[in-house]
Parts: structure tokens; sequence; C-alpha cells
């Protein structure tokens, strides 16, 4: 596969004191483990532990002065004549994104657009650019006082953010140096560079937790090479390394050791082209094949499928490790979600990017409420960590098409996400 299979020139959850990245076994019967990260090296089967965003408080959560300072400070930015820096400052949580993050990024980066000639965004430390966000704090509100306030306004604000930086009128340049997901995926996919390196794993793992790929994942799921994207968007699966620009997600491919080479020269730069200084910066050779290659038939014939109870039934027809794993990860998933989502990148596929997040409000929208498979796979993930998600409809047949379609009704004119 060629590192610009994705077809875009732009392409591409409130306060918690801690988000600590956690993976499920496909099984959902092994414990819960903290990340290993990536190691620059091909990886020859899909993992069969999708990851999965998933906020857990800290032990030693501060309170009081403490928090507020911490809330100051969870992202950073600094001017540097005609360029700006945006950090994600929140080490400790693998930079999660919260709300307090969004409401500060977004004005600053309407603000650059006008005054800067180049943005540059990062997450602090080497772990991750930032894990995902903040989706326990939204179902605690649901199940303690069915408030869905919170959850919508993060969502909105959000989305209206990763739409900024689709159409961004400068050059925007993500380092995703080490995990990025969901949120973090928002608020790089969509920027015109985007730079991956060894540390980088990169996955939108929603279904898993009864919830969709959001965050534009609608509009830069689709686009990728044949039906990678609707692999990828249903199961989960990761992509380490190198395979993030392989699949084109990343634009290019940077050892860590020279983004602060790269940083500085991007700084000093003058010129408005920058594919220049960024290939220079990648290796002439990647001496690595895309993971998914020997596959790419497989996913191509099962997911070009009418609905997901077709590609499942293909898969079984497959004996190899590769299709056992895929099928573990599908049946994993929260049904309705895979209904939804796979309905959702269809549809986001002939629609641009305003309209895909648009359409993704809603769907969000209509997952905000104490019955969703949302509250109840966070549940089952997060708050009690039983990792048995009960859901509702409990099988595939069970997801009639008014069910799905119900969840992508309009809402009231006053409610739908304006951008």
């Amino acid at each position: 596969m060629k590192s610009n299979a994705l077809k875009l020139g732009c392409v591409s959850s409130n306060s918690i004191a801690t988000l600590r990245y956690l993976s499920a076994r496909a099984s959902g019967t092994g414990p819960i483990i903290e990340p290993t990260l990536p190691q620059p090296q091909p990886q020859p089967l899909p993992d069969s532990k999708p990851p999965i965003e998933i906020p857990v408080p800290n032990k030693n959560t501060v309170t009081g002065k403490d928090a507020q300072a911490n809330m100051e400070d969870d992202v950073l930015f600094k001017d540097i004549g005609n360029k700006g820096i945006i950090t994600l400052n929140r080490t400790k949580a693998l930079n999660a994104l919260n709300l307090s993050m969004v409401e500060k990024i977004y004005p600053v980066l309407k603000k650059w657009e006008s005054s800067k000639e180049l943005v540059i965004i990062e997450g602090a430390g080497d772990k991750a650019f930032c894990a995902g966000g903040d989706v326990k704090s939204i179902v605690n509100a649901l199940r303690e006082t069915d408030n869905k306030i919170i959850g919508e306004t993060f969502f909105r604000k959000e989305y209206i953010l990763n739409n900024l930086i689709g159409t961004y009128k400068i050059p925007y340049v993500a380092m995703i140096n080490g995990i990025t997901m969901g949120g973090g995926v928002g608020l790089s996919v969509h920027g015109k560079y985007r730079i991956a390196t060894e540390k980088t794993l990169f996955a939108m793992p929603e279904t898993a937790i009864g919830l969709f790929p959001d965050v534009g994942g609608t509009f830069f799921l689709p686009r990728l090479e044949g039906k990678l994207g609707l692999y990828l968007g249903l199961t989960g699966n990761r992509l380490r390394g190198v395979d993030v620009l392989l699949a084109g997600i990343a634009t290019h491919f940077i050892p860590s050791e020279k983004l602060l080479d790269l940083k500085q020269e991007l700084l000093m730069t003058e010129q408005p082209d920058l594919k220049e200084i960024l290939n220079k910066y990648q290796p002439k050779k990647l001496n690595q094949e895309f993971s998914l290659a020997p596959y790419m038939d497989e996913i191509n014939k099962y997911f070009s499928a009418s609905c997901v109870e077709e590609i499942i039934d293909r898969l079984k027809e497959n004996n190899s490790e590769w299709a056992e794993k895929t099928l573990k990860m599908l049946l994993k998933a929260s049904p309705a979600s895979l209904k939804v989502t796979m309905c959702a990148i269809q549809k986001g596929s002939i629609l641009n990017l305003a309209d895909c997040l648009k359409m993704e409000y809603r769907l969000a929208c209509a997952a905000l409420n104490k019955t969703s498979d949302f509250c109840e796979g966070v549940r089952a993930l997060l708050i009690d960590k039983d990792q048995n998600p009960k859901w509702n409809p409990k099988c595939l047949e069970e997801v009639t098409d008014t069910y799905v379609n119900q969840q992508f009704i309009k809402l009231p004119e006053e409610k739908e996400l304006q951008l």
C-alpha cells in the first residue's frame, strides 16, 4: 500500500484528573492492562485486544487550588514570531482531551489562523500525543442525574474544533508521537500534516464502548484505501509506527529522535510549502511492508458486504488466524454500534467534513441516555470494570433498520451542530 492511500488534502472526551489508556482482551475475560509502547517493527496480524479510551481517576487526584492550577496548565501555548506551538500538557493523563482544553485551543487557533504562518500541535512527554477523551464523566452524569448537558456541550465544542482544523487556512502540523486515539485523532487527522513516529499507536476503538468512530471518523475512514477504513472503524484494530503512514492516516513518518530538530527548522523556515522540509527528515527507505497488506484482499472482500451480518458470515468461512481474531473483535463490540458505524461510514463517504460532523453530533446525542450501549459500555469497562457489557439489543439480528435509522434523525434546529 502506498503512503498516499488517503485521498484527501486535509483529512483528516470533561474535567477529570487522570486518564489511563487501557486495553481489554478480545475474549473479555482477561485483565485490564496498561499499554506497552509500540516498537518500530511490522505486526503480522491485527491486535486481538482492541484498545479503548478509558478515563480512570487516579488515587492521588488533586483538589482545590491544585486542581485549578492543573486545569490552567492542561494546554500550553507558545507564541514564537509568526509561528505558534500548542502543547497538550496532561502527561499523567496521557494528554487526554477535556472540555477545558477544547475551550482554550479553539480561540487560539482562530486567532492564529490570521496572524501566524504555521501552527504545530504536540503532546507533552513521549508516551502519548492524546490518548482520547473523557467519556466517564459524561456517563456518570447520565447515570446519576440523567444530565445530558455535559455530553452535549463536550461533543459540540469538540466537533466544532475538529472542523476548524479541517478547514485551517495555514499549515497545521500534528506531531502524533505516542498514543493517538479518539479525541487525539480528531486533533490531528484533519490537519494538513500528520507526523507519525515509531512510538505512534493509532486506533478508533469506539464500538467496544458502545459508541461509533466520531471526531470526523466518518469522514476520513471511508477515504482510506479500499475497505480499510470500515475495517478499522468496526474492529478498533490498532496501527503502530510506520503502519500509520502506510495506511494513509499520517502524511509522514519521522523517527522520534529527529522531532526536536524538525520543530526547530519549522520554526525558522519562511517557506510556505513544508513538504521539502518534512521529506528531508523522513527515512529514504522505510523497509517495512504495511502489516495489513497480506490481508487487504480479504478485508476488501469481506468488508464490502452489504451488512455486518454478512461480513461475519464471510469471516466464518475463513479458518485463518487473522479471520478468527477479526471475528473476536467484532463479536465483542456493541451490535448496535457496529450497525450504526457501518451506516455512518457509508453515508460519510459522500459527505464533506462539516456534514459528517453534523451527522456524528446527532448520533452522539442519541447515545446520551441511561439505556444506551454507550452508557453500558462505559459502565462495564470504566466504572464497574467487569468487562461484561450487557448490550441492548444483545445481538445483530435484533438491531433493526428502524433502530439504526432513528439514530440519524435530525435534531431540533436549535440543537443541530452549527458550523
